[in-house]
């Protein structure tokens, strides 16, 4: 769920991370996704940026990645309680935003 159309995000007057984060903590709410349900849900991203933003959150601890030992290799990325809360932090802009920014 987009809080504003994607060709508004750039004058946004928040950044939460880089420009993906906030699309990551919104493909992650509900549930744990694996790489290519991310790539689905946001395909806009490359996957090279994708990678290094799935990265960047986890080292943040916004994000955990588990790895699964079967064949073919499965990865599933998640919310941490810290990117839960962050979410919260993310509601709140995008109501600003609606509010303050976007014509209706």
């Amino acid at each position: 769920m987009e809080c504003v159309p994607s060709d508004q995000l750039t004058s946004l007057p928040y950044r939460i991370g880089d420009k993906w984060t906030a699309h990551v903590l919104r493909a992650l709410h509900h549930d744990r996704r694996r790489f290519t349900e991310l790539r689905a849900e946001i395909p806009v991203v490359t996957p090279k940026v994708l990678t290094e933003t799935l990265r960047a959150m986890e080292r943040e601890g916004t994000v955990t990645r588990t790895e699964y030992d079967e064949n073919p290799p499965r990865v599933e990325y998640e919310l941490t309680e810290q990117g839960h809360k962050l979410l919260g932090l993310l509601d709140l802009c995008c109501d600003w935003a609606r509010e303050n920014l976007v014509e209706t």
